[in-house]
C-alpha cells in the first residue's frame, strides 16, 4: 500500500495569478521534495483547467497541464491573484460557466482527499465552491468586510494565513489552507508539511528557503502604517480600539478612558505621531472602509453607510465627497474615476498611502455618532 504522504503534489494557476505567490509555492514544495530525496515524485506540477499556456502578473506566462481530478494528489495549491487594497477579490475568473467548472473540479478533488491551499484571489473561488463553509479562512484585511456580506457563512479572519480541521469520517481526511499573499503562503505550506512530514523537517525545510523560521497562523497581517517604534501602548491600544468599533463609532472620551489616558493626553498622542486628531483618524479609518465596501460588495448604499457608523444616508454622502471628492452613488457609477482605476485584468490600483490629515466638514462631525472633533 503507497504511503500518501508521499502524494503528488501541484499548483493550479488562474488567470492573472500572482507570480509571486506561483513562485512560493513551488520553491516550498520543491524544497520539501529535495530534502526527503523525492525529487520525481513529490515535485510539484503546474496546472491549469484546460492546460497550455497561462498569463500571470509581472508578464509572466507559464506553460500548464490539464488538470486530472482523479489522480491522487497530496497538495494542490490554486494560485489567484494578489489581493492588493481595493482589488476586485473576483479570483479572475469572469466567465460563470468556467467558475462553475472550477468549483466543481475543487469540490471533487477535496471528495477524493486532496488537501487544498488557496492562495490571493482564490479563497474567494473556494468560498463560491462552498468548500469554506462553517471553516476558518484568511483574507486580506482589506477585503474581510466585502468577503463577510458576501459569504456569510465563512468564517472570516485576517490573521496571517489559517488552516481548517479535517473532515470528520473522511478516509483519509482533507483539509483546506487558505493564505492571503505569496510571503503567507509559504509559512501555511511549511505548516502543512511538517503536520505531513514531522516537525523534524522544518529545521532544515525553512533555511532552504531563507527563512530562519515559519511564521504561525495566528500571527496578524501587516498592514501599512506610520508609527514609530517609540509609540506608546496607549496609542497602539486606541487604533486597536477604533479598528474594532467602525459601526458603532466610541466619542473620544471613551477611547481615551479605556486606553487608561486622558482626552488631552490622546490627542496630544496622535498629534505627535500621526498629525492628526483622534476623531479625524477615525473618521478616516470609516471612510476607507466605506470606499472599499463599495467597491468590493453588493451592499446598497446606504447599508454601507451604516455599517461604517454614519447616522443617515445625507450625512454619509457629504462626509464621503468631502473625503474623496465624489459621492458614494457617483463612486459606482459606471464610467467613474474609480471604475476607470480597473485594469484589463480586473484589478484595481491601489489608492496611496492615506494622509495624516483627513478634510472634513465640521457640521457632518457634529452629526455623526461618536465623532466629536
Amino acid at each position: 500500500m503507497s504511503d500518501s504522504r508521499y502524494a503528488p503534489t501541484a499548483a493550479l494557476v488562474l488567470p492573472g495569478f500572482s507570480a509571486l505567490a506561483l513562485g512560493a509555492a513551488l520553491s516550498a514544495l520543491q524544497a520539501a521534495a529535495d530534502l526527503l530525496d523525492q525529487p520525481y515524485l513529490l515535485g510539484p506540477s503546474v496546472l491549469s483547467l484546460g492546460g497550455g499556456p497561462v498569463a500571470g502578473s509581472a508578464g509572466l506566462r507559464v506553460q500548464t497541464e490539464a488538470l486530472r481530478v482523479d489522480k491522487p494528489w497530496g497538495v494542490v495549491v490554486v494560485v489567484g491573484q494578489d489581493a492588493h487594497v481595493h482589488s476586485g477579490f473576483d479570483g479572475a475568473v469572469r466567465n460563470e460557466a468556467e467558475q462553475s467548472h472550477l468549483g466543481a473540479a475543487l469540490r471533487e478533488l477535496a471528495r477524493n482527499g486532496s488537501a487544498l491551499c488557496a492562495s490571493g484571489s482564490a479563497v474567494s473561488l473556494l468560498a463560491r465552491a462552498g468548500l469554506l463553509d462553517g471553516r476558518r479562512a484568511a483574507c486580506p484585511w482589506s477585503s474581510a468586510d466585502a468577503l463577510q456580506a458576501e459569504f456569510p457563512a465563512v468564517i472570516w479572519t485576517t490573521q496571517l494565513w489559517a488552516a481548517s480541521a479535517v473532515v470528520p469520517g473522511a478516509e483519509e481526511g482533507w483539509e483546506i489552507l487558505t493564505a492571503p499573499s505569496g510571503t503567507a503562503l509559504i509559512d501555511a505550506l511549511l505548516a502543512w508539511l511538517a503536520a505531513r512530514h514531522g516537525d523534524q523537517v522544518l529545521p532544515d525545510l525553512a533555511p532552504l528557503l531563507g527563512l530562519e523560521r515559519g511564521r504561525a497562523a495566528s500571527e496578524p497581517q501587516p498592514r501599512p502604517g506610520r508609527l514609530s517604534q517609540t509609540a506608546s501602548p496607549q496609542l497602539r491600544e486606541a487604533l486597536a480600539l477604533m479598528e474594532a468599533n467602525l459601526g458603532e463609532p466610541l466619542p473620544t472620551e471613551d477611547v481615551a478612558r479605556l486606553c487608561g489616558v486622558s482626552r488631552r493626553q490622546l490627542e496630544r498622542l496622535f498629534k505627535r505621531h500621526l498629525d492628526t486628531l483622534p476623531s479625524r483618524h477615525y473618521l478616516e479609518l470609516r471612510l476607507q472602509r466605506a470606499r472599499r465596501l463599495l467597491l468590493q460588495s453588493g451592499q446598497s448604499i446606504l447599508q454601507v453607510g451604516l455599517t461604517c457608523g454614519f447616522s443617515s444616508g445625507p450625512h454619509f454622502s457629504n462626509a464621503y465627497k468631502a473625503r474623496f471628492g465624489r459621492t458614494p452613488r457617483d463612486e459606482r457609477a459606471p464610467g467613474s474615476s474609480a471604475a476607470a482605476g480597473v485594469t484589463a485584468g480586473g484589478v484595481r490600483a491601489a489608492d496611496p498611502v492615506l494622509p495624516a490629515v483627513t478634510p472634513c466638514e465640521p457640521g457632518a462631525r457634529a452629526q455623526d455618532r461618536g465623532e466629536d472633533a
